[in-house]
C-alpha cells in the first residue's frame, strides 16, 4: 500500500530539557538532565518525589485566556509543539490543500490532571454532583488532534491513537501510512502527557515501576546500568510533520529525514512486563529493517526505549543483540537518561532524537551509566557523553504496557 516516499519536514518540542527544539537538542547532546524534586504538585508524602518536569512553559505566551480555561495541560503542550514544528516545516491551511492536511496524535493518559482535580473536588463536596462542562473535552485524549486541527484549519483525518508509552510512534506510523497510501499529502503527528499526578505517581510507585532516588534525582535514571532502580517519570509533547516526498519537493520544503521503515508487533505475553527474551520486540526491529529495505548492519544508530528498569533494559538489550549482532556497529543511547519517560509521549521526543542525530551527526549520550549491566556485552553504548559520528540511519524503539511494540526507521534523506 505504501506508493509514495514519505518524509518528515518539521519538529517541535515541548519537553523537560527546553521548550524548542534548539534548546532541547542543545541540552539533550550536552548531557543535561531534567530531573529535580517536584514542583507541580505535593509529593512529599510519595515514595518517590522527583520527576523530569517541563520547565518555563507559560502557556499565556502562546495561547488565549479562554482555550488555556478548556484545556489540561496535556493539549496545551501539545498545540504549543505542533505550532512551532509547523512553523519549521512551513505549512499552514493557506499554503497547503487543508482537506489534505492531518492530525494524527496521542497520549497514553490525556486529561488526568483534570480527572483527578474534579474527582478531589467531588469527594470534598457533599454529594451533590458538580462538574465542570469542560470535564470531558479536558480529559479526552483525541481532544489534542481535534484542537490542532481545528486552530490550523486542518480538515484532513484526524484521531488519537494510544498504545500505551508507545503511543505517539504509533501516531508517527499511522502518519506515514496515510500519507505513503496517498490518503493525505501531510500529517501533524506526535504525543503529548501531562502525568505528574498524585494518581499517576503513586500508580507507578506502587508497582515498583519508579527510581526512589529522592536524594539524587539528577542520576536517578540510568539505563543500561546494573544500579538502575526504575524510570523517572517525564512530561511534554513532541510534534513531526510528516509529509510526501513529492507535497515537500513540489512547495520547496527542507527535507529533514526519510520514514524507511516501521512495524508493530505484540507480545501477547503480560499486562505490564516486557517479553523476558524480548520475542516481539525483536520481531518489529526485524519487520522494520526488512520494510527499509537495509541490513542490521548498515543501521549507525538506535535510540532504545531503555526505562531504566531492571527487567524492560535487560529483555532489550536480548532483543538488539539477536537483531543486530553482539558486535553491531550501531551506536545506542538512551535519552530517558536525560528527559525521563514521557510516557504516551517517549516515542515522538526520541523519533526527533533520531532526526537531530541524522542531520547533525551527534548520537547523544547515556548519562549515569557508570557500571554496565553484563548484558550489554559487547554492544556499543554511548555513555556518558555524545558521540560524534555519520548517522545514515537511525532506529527509534518504543514498548508499552500491554505488549505493545512500535519501531521506526529514519534515513538521511535520498535526493
Amino acid at each position: 500500500m505504501q506508493s509514495r516516499r514519505v518524509v518528515v519536514t518539521g519538529l517541535g518540542v515541548v519537553s523537560p530539557l527546553g521548550n524548542t527544539l534548539e534548546t532541547f537538542w542543545n541540552n539533550l547532546t550536552s548531557g543535561v538532565s531534567g530531573a529535580a524534586e517536584i514542583t507541580s504538585i505535593d509529593a512529599s508524602k510519595h515514595k518517590t518525589r522527583f520527576a523530569c518536569e517541563v520547565k518555563g512553559f507559560d502557556p499565556s505566551a502562546h495561547l488565549d485566556r479562554k482555550l488555556i480555561q478548556s484545556t489540561d495541560r496535556f493539549v496545551q503542550y501539545a498545540l504549543v509543539a505542533a505550532t512551532e514544528a509547523l512553523e519549521h516545516a512551513g505549512v499552514t491551511a493557506e499554503r497547503v490543500d487543508p482537506t489534505r492536511v492531518g492530525v494524527i496524535w496521542g497520549s497514553g493518559n490525556g486529561g488526568i490532571q483534570t480527572l483527578e482535580q474534579q474527582v478531589l473536588d467531588y469527594g470534598k463536596g457533599d454529594g451533590t454532583p458538580r462538574f465542570s462542562p469542560f470535564l470531558v473535552p479536558r480529559m479526552i485524549v483525541d481532544m489534542a488532534s481535534g484542537l490542532i486541527s481545528i486552530r490550523n484549519g486542518f480538515q484532513g483525518p484526524s484521531f488519537a491513537p494510544v498504545s500505551a508509552c508507545a503511543t505517539s510512534t504509533t501516531a508517527i506510523i499511522e502518519a506515514a501510512l496515510y500519507v505513503g497510501s496517498g490518503l493525505a499529502d501531510v500529517v501533524v503527528a506526535g504525543g503529548s502527557e501531562a502525568p505528574i499526578t498524585h494518581s499517576a505517581l503513586g500508580g507507578f510507585s506502587s508497582s515498583k515501576a519508579l527510581s526512589t532516588r529522592n536524594d539524587d534525582p539528577t542520576r536517578a535514571s540510568r539505563p543500561f546500568d546494573v544500579e538502575r532502580d526504575g524510570f523517572v517519570m517525564g512530561e511534554g509533547g513532541a510534534a513531526l510533520i510528516v509529509e510526501s516526498y513529492e507535497h515537500a519537493v513540489a512547495r520547496g520544503a527542507t527535507i529533514l529525514a526519510e520514514i524507511i521503515g516501521f512495524a508493530q508487533t505484540s507480545d501477547a505475553f503480560h499486562m505490564t512486563a516486557t517479553h523476558p527474551e524480548g520475542l516481539g520486540a525483536a520481531r518489529a526491529m526485524k519487520q522494520a529493517l526488512a520494510m527499509a529495505g537495509v541490513q542490521p548492519e548498515d543501521v549507525d544508530h538506535i535510540n532504545a526505549h531503555a526505562t531504566s528498569t531492571p527487567k524492560g533494559d535487560e529483555s532489550e538489550l536480548q532483543a538488539i543483540r539477536s537483531v543486530i549482532g553482539d558486535d553491531g556497529r550501531a551506536i545506542i543511547t538512551s535519552t530517558k537518561s536525560m528527559t525521563g519517560h514521557l510516557l504516551g509521549a517517549a516515542g515522538a521526543i526520541e523519533s526527533i532524537a533520531c532526526i537531530q542525530a541524522i542531520r547533525f551527526g551527534i548520537v547523544p549520550p547515556t548519562i549515569n551509566l557508570a557500571n554496565a549491566d553484563p548484558h550489554v556485552g559487547n554492544l556499543r553504548i554511548a555513555a556518558k557523553e555524545a558521540v560524534h559520528t555519520d548517522v545514515a540511519i537511525a532506529m527509534n524503539n518504543t514498548f508499552g504496557f500491554g505488549g505493545h511494540n512500535a519501531i521506526c526507521v529514519f534515513a538521511r534523506p535520498r535526493s
